[in-house]
């Protein structure tokens, strides 16, 4: 047999299910066939525009050759505002690195510090790329089943439980993917007494989601109850899912600087500097009107409410409400063992997902790609009009099962 030309550290992961869905229901699409995804979580709505005008402004004034390698100044000046007046950490900008976006600021953290079995621990239901980024970068994901009678968050006796010798990074994603799961200052509190006994470990806090949240409230951060972890913590954080600029690929860490010296050694010999044009966009967005913001939260929380009692209409399905982002987090348990028209049994939620987009063209993501089953994931980052017609149709291959 001929060995493969493929490193070992690529075959070992998978591509992603969510991008792997959202392709499969575009080729039914091309196929002729009457699909309604929700499975993207991408905003529906166009980046601001006063966000564009910057970007443009930033094109005819010439800003569009490399920038530093850390990021403009400019926006990591606004990064540095924006952490301070908003989650009230103080950051100097040599602790700041601009990244195309928050998930490669996340894989660029792990390759800097994982060696060979270092372990990583991700809460389930966890974000579909983290363990195979820190398999990608030689460490072994340590997953932890967070049950939905917990609210789908990590205890302290959990946290306990999983740390070993081997433990390099805890990662925490507050307001959650797939769930929207969001801790608490008291639960934060009580994670960090953990931590304390254990100062090898690192923490890796995934904010992306923070401004979309529902109650009305600030999403509390781990560093505003506990401080002294800022020494061990790596703050991640973007402007795709706040502004609608998933397209513009900027993210970035606030981190201790020796890690943010690492990044800029790592990332100036790998990705280069973020496109300049985009951070003059990420610039104008953290820095001017955040209407938008306010806005488009109340958008979402209009579909979440109305998702939710729909979902929940439905015999054999039903959902937790989530805290924020703009996924929910389907329970299919009532249907698993169920029976299609066809005769196929439902054994699991894979085969769930399967049969709806098969039979009614409605395409989810299974609940097996994010580490905890029996779900499946609905985005709705999408119109009311999209979203009840996948509910009606969801509807009617749920009461066709026996």
């Amino acid at each position: 047999m001929t060995p493969s030309r493929i490193a070992e550290r690529v075959r070992r992961i998978k591509p992603s299910p969510s991008t792997t869905a959202a392709d499969r229901a575009n080729e039914l699409r091309r196929e002729g066939k009457s699909i309604v995804s929700l499975v993207v979580g991408e905003p529906d709505f166009d980046t601001p525009r006063h966000i564009r005008a910057a970007a443009a402004e930033a094109m005819d004034q010439g800003a569009t050759r490399y920038t530093l390698m850390a990021g403009t100044v400019d926006l990591r000046k606004a990064i540095v505002a924006k952490l301070e007046r908003e989650n009230g950490l103080v950051y100097a900008l040599n602790e700041i690195m601009v990244t195309s976006g928050a998930k490669s600021a996340i894989y660029s953290l792990f390759s800097i510090t994982l060696e060979p079995g270092d372990e990583v621990i991700i809460p389930a239901p966890y974000w579909v790329s983290y363990p195979d980024m820190v398999l990608a970068s030689d460490g072994k994901p340590v997953t932890v089943a967070c049950p939905e009678a917990n609210g789908f968050k990590l205890t302290p006796a959990q946290l306990e439980a999983a740390i070993t010798p081997r433990t390099r990074w805890l990662l925490l994603n507050s307001p959650s993917n797939p769930t929207g799961a969001s801790y608490t200052a008291v639960e934060y509190r009580a994670l960090a007494d953990v931590l304390k006994r254990h100062p090898q470990v690192l923490v890796m806090t995934d904010d992306i989601y923070e401004h979309i949240r529902f109650d009305g409230r600030k999403t509390p951060h781990l560093l505003n109850v506990a401080p002294e972890l800022r020494e061990r913590t790596a703050a991640v954080n973007g402007v795709s899912k706040t502004y609608a600029m998933t397209g513009w690929r900027i993210g970035w860490v606030a981190a201790p600087r020796d890690l943010i010296q690492a990044l800029d050694t790592l990332l100036s010999q790998s990705t280069g500097n973020c496109c300049s044009v985009s951070q003059a966009a990420a610039a104008a967005a953290l820095n001017g009107d955040q209407g938008f913001v306010a806005e488009s939260v109340a958008i979402y929380k209009q579909r979440r409410d109305r998702m939710v009692a729909q979902i929940n209409a439905i015999p054999g399905l039903s959902c937790r409400i989530p805290d924020g982002a703009f996924y929910l987090y389907v329970n299919c348990a009532g249907l698993i063992g169920k029976t299609t028209p066809q005769g196929r049994v439902l054994a699991e939620d894979g085969d769930v997902v399967m049969y709806l987009l098969e039979s009614v063209g409605v395409a989810v993501v299974a609940g097996t790609a994010y580490g905890l089953s029996p779900y499946f994931r609905v985005s709705i980052a999408t119109s009311i009009d999209v979203l009840d017609e996948g509910c009606r149709r969801i509807g009617a291959a749920v009461a066709a099962l026996r």
